[in-house]
């Protein structure tokens, strides 16, 4: 589960569990120092955030910004993600283009990477997988987390609005 975890939640945590238990494989969190919509964190937020895992599970820190190249790192591996994630998953600005979104998940896919995907509550109600629009001809392993499985309507966005903090 790949995250910026700021802060670490129920919803996070849950969702990590939902898919261990679709899977039947033991996971563990993703804390990237580089992030494409994001500045880089400072070594003290990185150490900040993964205290947060004391004790709740494994996290590994990486540099990888985009599940691209998270997958060269972890290769055959099912990434959790939630639908707002899968959005920008499958939007061509984030790679580039249409021509290299293609060669990444042409890559994801000969690396065995697969997506479990959350559903989500957004302003316009709860999206889930069957909301996506995924190119045609896209070689992406999608599988859908079921409401039933794990939703938890929660984002880390409103807990540090709750909190005074800043929004992103």
């Amino acid at each position: 589960l790949s995250g910026s975890f700021d802060p670490l939640h129920a919803g996070h945590t849950g969702l990590l569990a939902a898919a261990q238990g679709l899977t039947g494989r033991a996971g563990a969190f993703e804390l990237s120092v580089e992030n494409v919509d994001k500045p880089e964190l400072t070594r003290a937020q990185v150490e900040r955030r993964a205290a947060q895992f004391g004790g709740i599970g494994a996290v590994v820190c990486t540099r990888a910004p985009t599940f691209v190249a998270k997958a060269r790192l972890f290769g055959d591996c099912t990434f959790v993600v939630g639908y707002d994630t899968a959005v920008r998953l499958v939007e061509p600005r984030y790679y580039g283009g249409v021509r290299q979104m293609e060669r990444a998940f042409a890559q994801m896919a000969t690396a065995g990477t697969r997506f479990l995907v959350a559903g989500r509550l957004a302003d316009e109600g709860y999206r889930s997988l069957d909301d996506l629009e995924v190119p045609p001809g896209l070689p992406v392993r999608l599988a859908p987390i079921p409401p039933t499985a794990f939703r938890l309507d929660i984002s880390s966005t409103e807990l540090r609005r709750r909190a005074g903090g800043p929004p992103g």
